[in-house]
C-alpha cells in the first residue's frame, strides 16, 4: 500500500474547494456543471479514490449551506468511475464516460432511494433523477476534457502530473 502523498491531499482540498466556490457563485437551477468540471480534473491529476473524496467534501459543503443530499451522491460516483476509467485507457474521453454514467446514471439511480428515506420525496420511478444529473455531467465533464486537452497540449498536463508522483 503506498503511503498517503501529501501533495494529493492538498491538491483534492484544493479541487473540493474550486468546485464548491464555483458552484456557489456561478449558479445554474439544479445543475452543478463545475462539480463535474472539477471531477474530471481530479480523475487525472489525483484519481478515483481521491477525486470522489475531494467531491464528498464539496458535496457535505454545498449541504451545510443548504442543498439537499444529491450534491454528495451526485459528487461522488463520477470521479470514481472516470478515475478508473483513466487508468484503464489513458484517454480523457474515458473520463468524460465515466464522468457522464457516473454521475448522469449511477448517482442518479442511488439519490433516489436516499431522497425517498431522507426527504419523503417519492416520485414511484427510480430512474427519476437521471433525465437532471445527465446534462449537468455531459456539460462539466466536456468543460473539464477541454480543460485537459488544453494543458496536454501546452505540455503542463505532464509537468503537474510529474510534481503530484514525487
Amino acid at each position: 500500500m503506498k503511503p498517503l502523498s501529501t501533495r494529493k491531499l492538498v491538491l483534492t482540498a484544493m479541487l473540493a474547494c474550486l468546485a464548491f466556490v464555483l458552484n456557489t457563485f456561478v449558479w445554474f437551477p439544479a445543475m452543478a456543471p463545475f462539480q463535474h468540471f472539477v471531477n474530471a480534473l481530479s480523475a487525472v491529476f489525483v484519481g478515483p479514490w481521491y477525486g470522489a473524496a475531494a467531491g464528498f467534501l464539496t458535496g457535505v459543503m454545498r449541504m451545510l449551506c443548504g442543498r439537499d443530499i444529491g450534491s454528495v451522491v451526485g459528487a461522488v460516483f463520477g470521479p470514481i468511475l472516470g478515475g478508473l476509467m483513466y487508468r484503464k485507457f489513458k484517454s480523457f474521453w474515458a473520463v468524460f464516460v465515466g464522468e457522464v454514467i457516473g454521475t448522469g446514471v449511477v448517482s442518479a439511480i442511488v439519490v433516489y432511494p436516499l431522497m425517498k428515506l431522507f426527504y419523503g420525496l417519492d416520485v414511484q420511478q427510480w430512474y427519476y433523477y437521471i433525465p437532471f444529473y445527465t446534462p449537468s455531467a455531459v456539460m462539466g465533464a466536456a468543460m473539464g476534457v477541454a480543460t485537459l486537452l488544453i494543458l496536454k497540449r501546452s505540455g503542463v498536463l505532464h509537468r503537474m502530473k510529474d510534481m503530484l508522483e514525487r
